[in-house]
C-alpha cells in the first residue's frame, strides 16, 4: 500500500505523538539534550492541554519506560482510586446501579504524580522546563483544530451541563472554531503555581524542587480548591484522598512473539488483552491468510473476543482481586483457548471466560443487555512514545476525557473521572471500592529485541485501543510493511464484549470495517456469522497508533503516526 505520509527516520532520537504540537514539544527536549523520559514527559503534559476534549493534566497517565543503562523494563500506573467515601454498594443504592456522569465518578487524580515520579527516577530535567510548552498553550493558546472543535460542537450538551466547562470550551456560548486561537487560563495558572513550588523549593536539589511541584498538586492549594469544589458539588473527593495518594511501580506483563518479547500493563488496565491474544494469534500461520483476508479478519476477531471475555472475568485492581495471570498468560491456555476458534463461523456474542487451572469454559456473569441499532461509544485518550539516542523508551497514554466531568472551576483541570470504567456491581472484579482503581483502558506497549527496546507502541480508542495495537504490530513484524504504511493499514475493530466505559454497552458479534476492505471480504465475514458494519474509509473511531520501530542493525530510528487523529512524528 502506498501511505499519506512518509516513514520520518533519525539515527539520534525519534518521538512520535497524538498532536503534533506535543512531538514537537518532546522534540525540543530532546535537542536540548533532554532524555526520552524528560521528553515523554514534556509531550504527555503538552497533550494534556492540547486534547482536552480526551486527555486532562488532572487524568490518568500510564507509562512503561525502557532505561538502556540499566536494560529494565518499568511500569507506573498512573492511576488513581477510588475516595475513602465511597462503599461497595454507594452507586447501587445511589443511581440504581449506574455510575452518573458528574463529580461522583472522580477518583484522585494520577497523571501529575505520574509525570513527576518518572521525571524523578528517571529524569535529567526540572519540572519547569519540561512543563514549560504546556503552560505556553495553556496561557497563551493555541490554534483549536478541526476533530478538537467537531467534538467539542457534538458533545455541546455535555459540556453546557457544568457552568465551568462551558466558560472553558464554550467561549461566547458556542464550541470553538477550528483555527482561532484556544486558552485555558486557569489550568495556566495551575501549572504555573507548580513550576513556582519547584523553583522556591530548588535550592535544596532538583528532587526537592519536583517533589515541591508535585506537593503543589496534592498537598497544596490545587487539592484544597478541588477538593473543596467536589464537596459543595455533593461529590466524595476529599483533601485527605489527595494528600495521602501515590502512584505504584507495577510489574509488567509480557509475551514472546518469534524474537520479539512484548511488554503491556497489568489487569489494573486491560493491557493484559494484549499479549494472551497474541499467544493465540502465534499458533497461526497469519502470513498465509494474508493482510486483511476474511480468514485473517476472522482468526485475529475471535482470538480477540476470547481475551476480553477473559478480560471482563478476570481482570481487576490486584490489590483488591486475585488475576490468575500466570495461567491466562500460559502457552498452555492460549493452545486452548485457540481450539475455541471456528474456522468458519463466528462466536455469534462474547464467547465465555475460561479457567486456566482447569481448562474449563467459566459463565460469564455481570452481562449487560445486548445494544441493538445504536452506535458504540468513541474512546478518548492520546498516545506518545520517544527513543533516544541512548536507547532509552518511554510509551505513555494520558488520558481522560472532559465531556462527562466538570471543569473544576479556578482550577481548570477535571479531577480524573475515570471511575466511568468501573462496575456498580459489587460481584465484578472491577467493581468500586474505596481504595480501587477502576480498570483502565489507556494501555502503552513496548517490545523487546534482544533486550534493547524495539518497539513502542500505543493508541488512543478505548476498547479499540488493543484491537487497533495488534493490528499495526502484526503489520510490522508478520507482513513486514514499513511503519507508515502500518499504521495506516485499513484496520477493523469487534465490539461483541461489554464496552469498559458506563454503562457498558455490549453489542453481540458486531464488527466495524474501514471502507478501504473489500466489500466481498465484509459479505464474507457477515457469511461467518459476524455482523459487519462499515466506518468510513479511514475513521479517527478506529484508533490512532503512534510507534518507533528501532532498527539496531543500521542504526535508525523509523517513527510512524496515525493520520486518522491530529499525530505527528519528529526525528533527527
Amino acid at each position: 500500500m502506498t501511505s499519506k505520509r512518509m516513514t520520518i527516520m533519525g539515527t539520534r532520537h525519534v518521538v512520535a505523538a497524538g498532536h503534533y504540537l506535543a512531538a514537537h514539544a518532546a522534540f525540543e527536549i530532546l535537542e536540548a539534550g533532554g532524555n526520552a523520559i524528560d521528553a515523554g514527559v514534556a509531550a504527555g503534559l503538552a497533550i494534556g492541554v492540547l486534547q482536552t476534549e480526551k486527555v486532562n493534566i488532572g487524568g490518568v497517565a500510564p507509562q512503561i519506560i525502557y532505561t538502556a543503562k540499566d536494560r529494565k523494563v518499568y511500569s507506573i500506573d498512573g492511576l488513581g482510586v477510588w475516595p475513602r467515601a465511597v462503599t461497595p454498594d454507594y452507586f447501587l443504592k445511589k443511581h440504581g446501579g449506574k455510575i452518573p456522569p458528574g463529580v461522583e465518578r472522580c477518583v484522585v487524580p494520577a497523571a501529575p504524580d505520574a509525570w513527576i515520579t518518572a521525571l524523578s527516577r528517571f529524569g535529567t530535567m526540572s519540572f519547569g522546563e519540561v512543563a514549560s510548552a504546556a503552560l505556553r498553550f495553556a496561557s497563551k493558546g493555541f490554534p483549536m483544530y478541526p476533530l478538537m472543535a467537531e467534538f467539542i460542537a457534538d458533545n455541546a450538551d455535555n459540556y453546557g451541563r457544568w457552568p465551568s466547562s462551558k466558560k472553558v470550551f464554550m467561549p461566547g456560548g458556542k464550541p470553538p472554531v477550528p483555527g482561532k486561537v484556544f486558552v485555558q487560563a486557569d489550568l495556566g495558572r495551575t501549572l504555573q503555581y507548580m513550576v513556582d513550588q519547584e523553583r522556591r523549593a530548588s535550592r535544596k536539589g532538583r528532587k526537592a524542587g519536583l517533589q515541591a511541584a508535585r506537593d503543589a498538586f496534592y498537598k497544596g492549594d490545587i487539592a484544597r480548591d478541588v477538593t473543596k469544589w467536589i464537596t459543595q458539588q455533593g461529590g466524595l473527593m476529599r483533601y485527605e484522598d489527595f494528600a495521602d495518594f501515590k502512584v505504584n511501580f507495577e510489574p509488567t506483563v509480557k509475551s514472546k512473539f518469534g524474537n520479539i518479547e512484548v511488554h503491556a500493563c497489568g489487569p489494573w488496565s486491560q493491557g493484559p488483552a494484549l499479549p494472551m491474544a497474541l499467544n493465540i494469534l502465534k499458533g497461526y500461520d497469519l502470513k498465509a491468510l494474508g493482510h486483511n483476508t476474511p480468514q485473517y479478519i476472522h482468526v485475529v476477531t475471535e482470538a480477540l473476543k476470547l481475551a476480553f471475555a477473559d478480560r471482563h472475568h478476570h481482570f481487576g485492581d490486584p490489590k483488591f482481586v486475585k488475576v490468575p495471570l500466570a495461567g491466562l498468560l500460559s502457552e498452555k491456555y492460549a493452545a486452548w483457548r485457540r481450539t475455541l476458534i471456528r474456522d468458519t463461523q463466528a462466536w455469534p456474542g462474547m464467547p465465555p471466560a475460561g479457567n486456566p487451572k482447569s481448562l474449563t469454559a467459566l459463565q460469564n456473569m455481570c452481562m449487560p443487555e445486548p445494544q441493538s441499532e445504536e452506535s458504540p461509544g468513541p474512546g478518548d485518550t492520546s498516545y506518545l512514545c520517544v527513543i533516544d539516542r541512548h536507547g532509552n523508551a518511554f510509551s505513555a497514554t494520558p488520558s481522560d476525557g472532559s465531556d462527562k466531568t466538570p471543569i473544576v472551576p479556578g482550577v481548570g483541570i477535571v479531577c480524573s473521572g475515570r471511575g466511568t470504567q468501573s462496575w456498580a456491581d459489587p460481584s465484578h472484579p472491577s467493581s468500586v471500592a474505596p481504595g480501587k482503581r477502576p480498570r483502565l483502558t489507556p494501555n502503552p506497549a513496548l517490545a523487546l529485541k534482544n533486550g534493547k527496546a524495539y518497539m513502542p507502541f500505543g493508541t488512543p480508542g478505548g476498547d479499540v485501543q488493543i484491537q487497533a495495537m495488534i493490528q499495526v504490530f502484526l503489520n510490522v513484524n508478520v507482513f513486514g510493511m514499513g511503519v507508515q504504511d502500518a499504521v495506516e493499514a485499513p484496520r477493523f475493530a469487534g465490539y461483541s464484549y461489554p464496552g469498559s466505559f458506563e454503562p457498558h454497552a455490549y453489542f453481540p458479534g458486531r464488527l466495524y470495517l474501514e471502507s478501504r476492505i473489500e466489500r466481498k471480504t465484509g459479505e464474507a465475514l457477515a457469511a461467518m456469522g459476524h455482523k459487519t458494519y462499515w466506518w468510513d474509509d479511514m475513521t479517527w473511531l478506529a484508533g490512532s497508533v503512534c510507534t518507533i520501530i528501532n532498527d539496531h542493525a543500521h542504526g535508525v530510528l523509523h517513527g510512524g503516526a496515525d493520520p486518522r487523529r491530529p499525530a505527528y512524528v519528529l526525528g533527527w
